[in-house]
């Protein structure tokens, strides 16, 4: 029997057992100078999400850039050194490009997006910026610890779908195979990522293209400055 990739779970994924259409494996995908034009750009997605504290530096610049190191030492209580170390590795990536021509020096990021429509998982700025709340927000850090990545990621669609009015917790729960108070607290636990994405991630809707544009979520007046901070109403 064909696997079935039309039938989408309720946080967002598929079985995950059934492999992808063979007809995706072509001669074009599968030439070695195409594999290693994209291997740099998957490499350093894989470092993010590898490095979650070099994650929350990146997507501070991505969401407010131009912005200045000190800015963001400050905004994310980081060391000087620290600061440096990680700017200078996300200019190396290619994640952040920085202005010398400018006192101080000023850095931007442009968001980036990687998308796999065959499992599906979708990785925007929103997606790392809820990695990087396990920086400084114990309860993603437990969620982490005990499920990895990818729950994390369904658990941010499920959180979307809440606020949204589509699903209670109990059914995230469900959905994701997750106990009840752990839902509830990594639903709010994610506020903030979800807050601050739908303003300043362009990718958000490519996450929540049903409701991107339903949730019931705070003003960004009333989330920490720092795209980071665990701080939201309600928590």
């Amino acid at each position: 029997m064909a696997p079935d990739h039309d039938h989408v779970r309720p946080d967002g994924g598929i079985d995950t057992l059934d492999p992808p259409p063979i007809d995706v494996l072509t001669e074009d995908t599968l030439e070695p100078e195409t594999l290693a034009e994209n291997a740099p750009r998957l490499e350093t997605v894989v470092e993010l999400l590898n490095r979650p504290a070099l994650a929350r530096v990146y997507v501070y610049i991505c969401y407010w850039g131009p912005v200045a190191p000190p800015e963001a030492m400050e905004a994310l209580d980081l060391s000087k050194s620290t600061t440096y170390e990680y700017v200078d590795r996300l200019v190396d990536l290619g994640l952040v490009d920085r202005d010398d021509s400018m006192r101080p020096q000023q850095l931007t990021a442009d968001p980036i997006i990687i998308v796999e429509q065959y499992v599906p998982i979708v990785i925007t700025p929103t997606v790392l910026h809820a990695l990087a709340l396990q920086e400084v927000d114990e309860d993603v850090e437990y969620f982490m610890d005990r499920y990895g990545l990818g729950k994390l990621i369904a658990a941010l669609r499920g959180a979307g779908l809440h606020f949204a009015g589509n699903t209670t917790q109990r059914m995230v729960a469900s959905d994701i195979d997750v106990r009840e108070t752990e839902a509830m607290m990594i639903t709010y636990a994610l506020k903030p990522a979800l807050a601050v994405g739908r303003e300043h991630d362009p990718f958000f809707e490519y996450l929540f293209p049903d409701v991107h544009d339903e949730m019931d979520l705070p003003d960004l007046d009333d989330v920490a400055d720092a795209p980071t901070d665990s701080s939201a109403p309600d928590r």
